[in-house]
């Protein structure tokens, strides 16, 4: 194992399941903010395919874009094979300004592990309020442990623990970032599709030069964060 594995591997020690969740595009101009979470519980690693398949993930933010979708397709590949299960959610614009980005990416994650949990058939997410109940399984070996890139998200439904700089030292927390990075970087494609002044495909909504200059040029877009542009326009 290497240690990224190796990290999510003692994890689960404690737990049966193991929720790594991670984002995508919270510090960008436009576009949403977009969450992963990837479920590996014990079989995964009794799997030497899974293990072998699994050595080349790395933070999303440390590969180049083709090798992030290299990547996903290796994760696709494991979740086909019932060795993995991941979901991607999406916190809109509208959602950006209405609850601020911290509450908006709180959103896109809560909205993540929930699609998680209507797959599944045999665990159920943490709740604060079940709190003792959930450390109590985890000391048996039984439940699901959420963990989530950077510090803990508060307020937050679900019973979980931050990892600070979580993609570099988590498998599962790796994958959920390549998933969002991926998911984010084709919608962002799609817009640049119904707004070709900006270069969303290039530049995915980051504050670059060129997108800067676009925005000065031509205004905000309705995929522009309004409060984002304060300093730019």
């Amino acid at each position: 194992m290497n240690a990224l594995q190796s990290y999510d591997f003692d994890q689960l020690k404690c737990a049966e399941f193991l929720i790594g969740v991670d984002e995508a595009g919270r510090g960008c101009l436009a576009g949403p903010v977009v969450a992963g979470a990837c479920l590996l519980g014990r079989a995964f690693f009794d799997s030497d395919f899974a293990l072998q398949a699994s050595t080349a993930i790395n933070d999303s933010k440390q590969m180049k874009p083709k090798a992030r979708e290299a990547q996903m397709d290796a994760i696709d590949r494991l979740k086909e094979d019932g060795l993995l299960d991941y979901a991607v959610a999406f916190a809109s614009v509208e959602e950006i300004e209405a609850f601020n980005i911290l509450g908006a990416t709180r959103l896109a994650m809560r909205r993540a592990i929930e699609a998680l949990r209507q797959r599944a058939e045999d665990w159920e997410l943490p709740n604060f309020d079940a709190a003792d109940t959930l450390f109590a399984e985890q000391a048996e070996g039984r439940g699901v442990r959420v963990i989530v890139d950077g510090r803990p998200l508060k307020p937050f439904p679900y019973a979980h623990e931050g990892v600070v700089k979580g993609d570099g030292k988590s498998l599962s927390i790796a994958m959920a970032s390549i998933a969002a990075k991926v998911s984010r970087d084709r919608a962002m494609a799609s817009l640049d599709e119904a707004y070709p002044a900006y270069g969303f495909a290039r530049h995915k909504g980051y504050g670059t030069h060129a997108h800067r200059a676009a925005l000065k040029a031509h205004g905000a877009s309705p995929m522009h964060r309004s409060l984002f542009l304060r300093k730019v326009l």
